[in-house]
């Protein structure tokens, strides 16, 4: 039983997980689990020990609630901060489809003049060599071999 400690030391006393420390009266006293905090009755929080003897019970939960705080808000900031990415990395192939649109565009219109250039190019060849009918004289001869 914890009250086998008291009046020794806190070390001792802790050794016990089930047993909680109180400065005050120097008494080793069974930590009442019904309730999750002990009452104020029983040992006021910032003279009470449980655990450890080098931090009072109320200095641990406190410590406890920032490392928990902490933990919640980096676990939602992580969060938040996925879900954006995720947003903005839905976004990025939008704006890359239509730069490729755009480049495939060009490219195709670069084509389509360098086709007409060389159509153009090639009908002067025809003309010089009387392969191509004048559009001018419609009525050509008709030459019988």
């Amino acid at each position: 039983a914890c009250s086998a400690f008291s009046q020794k030391s806190c070390d001792e006393c802790l050794k016990n997980v089930s047993c909680l420390w109180c400065y005050t009266n120097n008494t080793c006293i069974d930590y009442p689990v019904r309730s999750i905090l002990p009452p104020s009755s029983l040992c006021s929080l910032s003279n009470a020990q449980w655990g450890v003897c080098w931090i009072n019970f109320e200095a641990l939960i406190i410590a406890i609630a920032v490392v928990a705080g902490l933990i919640l808000v980096s676990i939602a900031v992580c969060c938040c901060y996925c879900c954006y990415c995720k947003r903005r990395s839905r976004s990025r192939p939008d704006e890359e489809e239509e730069q490729l649109a755009r480049k495939r565009e060009e490219r195709r219109l670069q084509s389509l003049q360098r086709k007409h250039e060389r159509k153009l190019k090639h009908d002067e060849i025809r003309k010089k060599y009387g392969l191509l009918q004048d559009s001018d004289n419609p009525y050509s001869r008709f030459e019988n071999e």
